[in-house]
């Protein structure tokens, strides 16, 4: 595999977190990007972000901004197209910014079991995780197409286009999401 690029979604409006911009909600003192981004860098080559707001914030990480190319925030979706494009290597490993306990090693089970699908995302032992995702930039063409035909479902369009879930048997509490104002204070 050529060069890898980590992408840390963080475009989206925050709704269940009351409209804040939810990568840079404080959990233990960081902002939660910040708990990401440490755990994503050592499984990468290089890392970006992809932030419609407050992209100063970001930058101070020392990372590559993306920013959405459609204007009216249509979800994760859009942020993966975004950073596919923008990657100089061919395959791109993503991650939420609400996922602070993420595996050191999910993005290598991902890219070893992946066989020949363009794309591939985490399964865990309760559910499927389809922003912990490994995609081909080849992808950007048909996910643009996806997107301006109005849809938005990720792994409707992952699975539609080749790609299958890859089991981890991690504990459950590793692929935990922080939504809400609930749960981050049930984690802080």
């Amino acid at each position: 595999m050529t060069i890898l690029t980590g992408i840390i979604l963080a475009g989206g409006q925050g709704r269940r977190m009351g409209g804040q911009d939810k990568g840079l909600v404080q959990l233990d003192g960081r902002p939660l990007y910040q708990h990401v981004l440490e755990r994503l860098r050592p499984q990468v080559d290089i890392v970006m972000i992809n932030a419609n707001r407050n992209i100063d914030r970001y930058q101070l990480s020392g990372c590559r901004v993306v920013q959405d190319i459609f204007d009216d925030y249509p979800g994760p979706l859009a942020g993966i197209h975004s950073a596919l494009l923008a990657i100089d290597g061919e395959w791109a490993a993503f991650c939420s910014c609400d996922t602070p306990a993420v595996p050191l090693n999910f993005v290598e089970k991902l890219v070893d079991q992946r066989g020949e699908a363009p794309a591939v995302w985490v399964r865990s032992q309760s559910r499927d995780h389809p922003t912990l995702a490994l995609i081909h930039r080849d992808m950007a063409a048909p996910l643009y197409d996806y997107l301006q035909a109005g849809e938005r479902r990720l792994m409707h369009f992952l699975r539609d286009h080749g790609g299958h879930a890859v089991q981890l048997d991690d504990d459950e509490s590793a692929f935990r999401n922080i939504n809400t104002p609930d749960e981050l204070n049930e984690r802080g």
